[in-house]
């Protein structure tokens, strides 16, 4: 069966029914891929994260279809181009987890809008009271934070001191010839749950996909005039900081996306794992987002 099956007939077709017709299951996923309501692959297993997007096609185009494929649904599926679908209505204030939103949007950055899809941001050289610092070398002065868009209002679920940048012992003595990574401000699709660390292994998000990297070979802890470095082999990992001291990252940090504590990289694990998207699919790759705080706040000052 495709889609063009469906036009000018009486067919309707519950999710169950796409889910046993391989054929059609691609069909529809690739099309609401195309339309950014689903992410790939489109394998032909009509899950529930599939059924949600094409429930969430319905519900912006109101096919009036809802629980069934039929003929308007299909037509919709056929016809519809990504700048027709609706935009989400996001409310936004002068609060931090706004701030954040519009600045990623600002950006073009992708931004999770349904429940249960976190948004993963880390802003660099601010404190926890969102207030900036002077984001010193080789210091946890970052934040590493998870947002949720709850009825069109982002709030932050969780946030925790962390750094996104390679403490003093691995400038000095980087892992790689070219310098030591310091990840370069932008949005990332590139991590997945796995295994940190050898000594101490402990779950975290391991790097699975293409970053850029600022090769700090002058070892000034900058990233101007740093080459960049692009790849998907840096395991540059989103781990715990092995309770270091605030003022001292140590070896805690070659270059990854570390939360200081460890009781606040379970606490981080254990809400990323409720992601409607990852309880799907364990497989599932996270995007990610670096800003600067002071780009932040000189943006949406207030």
């Amino acid at each position: 069966m495709k889609l063009q099956d469906f036009l000018g007939t009486q067919e309707k077709w519950g999710y169950e029914a796409i889910a046993d017709d391989v054929e059609l299951a691609r069909q529809i996923q690739t099309r609401l891929i195309d339309l950014e309501l689903l992410e790939p692959p489109a394998d032909g297993k009509f899950g529930p994260l599939s059924t949600a997007a094409l429930k969430k096609l319905q519900e912006l185009l109101k096919t009036g279809e809802n629980e069934f494929l039929g003929a308007v649904t299909a037509k919709e599926l056929i016809e519809t181009k990504q700048e027709d679908l609706p935009k989400p209505e996001l409310k936004l204030g002068n609060d931090i987890a706004s701030k954040i939103i519009k600045y990623m949007l600002a950006k073009q950055y992708q931004v999770f809008t349904n429940p249960k899809e976190y948004n993963i941001v880390y802003v660099e050289g601010i404190n926890g009271d969102w207030t900036l610092n002077d984001d010193k070398p080789n210091e946890f002065n970052d934040q590493r934070i998870v947002i949720e868009i709850i009825d069109g209002v982002p709030k932050i679920v969780n946030n925790w001191q962390a750094t996104t940048e390679p403490g003093s012992y691995y400038t000095y003595n980087p892992m790689n010839p070219k310098g030591a990574a310091r990840i370069q401000f932008g949005q990332y699709k590139a991590w997945s749950v796995g295994i940190h660390g050898n000594a101490d292994p402990h779950e975290a998000l391991r790097q699975v996909g293409n970053i850029t990297v600022c090769r700090d070979f002058n070892k000034d802890f900058k990233r101007t005039g740093d080459a960049l470095d692009t790849g998907d082999d840096f395991y540059v990992n989103q781990h715990w900081g092995y309770d270091a001291p605030v003022n001292d990252i140590k070896n805690a940090s070659a270059g990854c996306l570390v939360g200081r504590r460890k009781e606040g990289h379970r606490e981080f694990m254990s809400i990323i794992k409720q992601d409607r998207r990852y309880v799907a699919n364990k497989n599932y790759v996270f995007y990610t987002t670096i800003i600067p705080g002071d780009d932040l706040l000189k943006q949406f000052p207030g």
